[in-house]
């Protein structure tokens, strides 16, 4: 992970609130490491998250808790709105050409969870129209806003309406944080997280460093 002023990175700019075009307050993710020694490029959360158990659904109305239903190997986690004009569609962009650099075997140990972050208008059909713009392997989950809020804060990602937009309608502040999930009992953890604008091919990178073991953890 030899990157140039990480650490200054990481505390300024990167895991912030973000709204999606608006960028008014900024609160980082305590706990990350941003040692050269993990072999990673994104960072590795020295204190791992424990995802809560919040009850939602996804995109074929199945009830899905990300605490338990996380399955596979790794899974990666984004929160996001399919009105964002800007930031959730280029990190969404980003995961889908990290994952079709893996060969198939590696592909199929990852899977993809999109949490809306605005269910009033993110329902499962809307939801899965937008996710297969980018992998219709990608899952979506939605459900009532205290839940989807609680399992944000769990996971670090703050989650708030943002301003209104002079159209009538608004959008939604979030953090911008890509977070990889490991199935764990009783609840799955979050150790890994990708900042907004790694790229793909880093991002590929780290993916196939976890898979094989290789990630350090401090």
């Amino acid at each position: 992970m030899a990157r140039t002023c990480l650490a200054l990175l990481v505390m300024a700019v990167a895991l912030v609130l973000g709204g999606c075009g608006s960028t008014d307050t900024e609160r980082p993710v305590a706990d990350v490491s941003v040692h050269d020694s993990d072999n990673l490029h994104g960072n590795v959360l020295s204190d791992a998250y424990h995802v809560a158990d919040a009850s939602l659904h996804d995109t074929s109305r199945t009830p899905y808790a990300l605490a338990s239903d996380a399955s596979k190997p790794l899974t990666l986690v984004f929160f996001g709105y399919t009105q964002c004009p800007d930031i959730c569609q280029e990190v969404m962009a980003d995961i889908a050409s990290a994952l079709v650099r893996l060969d198939r075997e590696e592909r199929s140990k990852i899977g993809m969870v999109f949490v809306t972050t605005d269910p009033a208008r993110d329902t499962a059909p809307v939801l899965r129209s937008y996710l297969d713009r980018f992998d219709p392997e990608f899952e979506g989950l939605t459900g009532g806003l205290s839940a989807i809020k609680r399992l944000g804060r769990s996971l670090g990602v703050p989650v708030e309406h943002g301003r209104k937009l002079a159209s009538g309608g608004y959008d939604i502040a979030h953090g911008t944080q890509v977070l990889g999930v490991l199935p764990s009992r009783p609840s799955a953890t979050a150790r890994y997280v990708w900042t907004q604008g790694t790229s793909p091919a880093d991002l590929a990178d780290d993916l196939t460093t976890i898979l094989d073991g290789k990630a350090r953890i401090r």
